[in-house]
């Protein structure tokens, strides 16, 4: 469930290998700044060069060389979005949500999400390139789809009871790609990928983490939106550490402003596919999560939508904060991972 909440969006024209879809025309300049504004980022580094990707027309980026002082370029990522989007989801136009970007097997790969506010009638599309310093994205598709959950007048539901947004790759120690997704419904999902990094079709999708359990009944209805439930929970990021695989994923709201409580909570496990358990021994699956960050309500009112990296020795940690000095903004916020005797993750202040 993702919102804008930029004042300009960059842009202008390139050329690109993304299917035929919409050409969209942007024209703004680009711009440095050490405090960038930014909705779901996720970042990367190939050579010297750090790239963030981020929520936005055509998925907003932005370089640095130290990670202090960004360049928000004037080109997004797809200068055209690809008529199978709009096929597939109902009401999406260039507002592309959410990306995920991974190098494996030598070749770039960056998801994304096409969604509507609130519904979940969505799509996960796929994009691939040799090189984040070329404009060259190749349009790879859509990796999965979900469909409106709705209760028909016999009682019976029909859709998914699940959303196709958020897609996180993560590999596994046997070199297999897999993705995690989802947000609300029935909460975290996870599947295998195949070589191509679309869903395994021998393999099926499952549940791995709700915001409560199957039986909680919720005390007052989602305050962002009338078409979606209460199992406010979405944006998870799995992180490999010392032979455990830590879920982390993003509790409550957002895209409230200074209204949000977003906050990020945390879970490991031995394997992949689960199951995820907190500091406590609580399951995911049945609303379990240890706090890992939140809003301090001075510098930031609420944050989440992480993502967790090792670069150059030096485990960190993103998301974006809801700015309590501008009014609610969401802006990036880098912190550096410390790990407990016991292997747990802490923020290094």
């Amino acid at each position: 469930m993702k919102r804008t909440l930029f004042l300009s969006m960059l842009i202008t024209i390139v050329s690109t290998t993304v299917a035929q879809g919409q050409r969209r025309n942007f024209q703004r300049e680009a711009f440095t700044t050490e405090n960038p504004m930014v909705h779901d980022p996720v970042m990367a580094k190939e050579n010297d060069t750090y790239y963030i990707y981020s929520t936005g027309r055509g998925i907003q980026q932005m370089t640095s060389k130290d990670r202090k002082v960004w360049t928000v370029l004037p080109t997004p990522v797809m200068t055209v979005i690809p008529g199978w989007t709009t096929d597939s989801v109902p009401g999406f136009t260039n507002h592309v949500w959410a990306p995920d970007i991974i190098n494996w097997h030598g070749k770039w790969w960056l998801a994304y999400s096409c969604s509507t506010f609130g519904k979940n009638g969505s799509a996960i599309g796929l994009l691939s390139s040799q090189s984040l310093r070329s404009s060259m994205w190749k349009d790879e598709g859509c990796i999965v789809t979900s469909h409106h959950w709705k209760k028909e007048k016999n009682g019976q539901h029909t859709g998914d009871n699940w959303n196709a947004i958020d897609p996180n790759f993560v590999i596994d120690d046997n070199d297999t790609p897999w993705m995690v997704w989802g947000s609300f419904w029935d909460g975290i999902q996870l599947a295998r990928l195949d070589s191509t990094m679309h869903l395994d079709k021998n393999k099926g999708i499952r549940t791995i983490a709700r915001r409560y359990a199957p039986n909680h009944k919720p005390k007052e209805e989602n305050p962002t939106s009338k078409f979606a439930g209460t199992n406010a929970i979405e944006a998870p990021f799995i992180f490999k550490h010392n032979g455990y695989y830590y879920l982390f994923v993003s509790w409550d709201y957002c895209c409230r402003g200074t209204k949000s409580n977003y906050r990020v909570a945390v879970g490991r496990s031995k394997n992949i596919d689960g199951p995820y358990l907190d500091r406590e021994g609580k399951e995911m699956m049945n609303g379990g999560g240890t706090i890992f960050l939140e809003g301090d309500k001075n510098e930031w009112e609420a944050a989440g939508h992480c993502a967790a990296y090792s670069f150059d020795g030096e485990d960190i940690f993103i998301c974006h904060g809801y700015s309590a000095k501008h009014n609610g903004v969401a802006m990036l916020i880098q912190r550096t991972i410390r790990w407990t005797d016991d292997e747990w993750p802490e923020i290094n202040e």
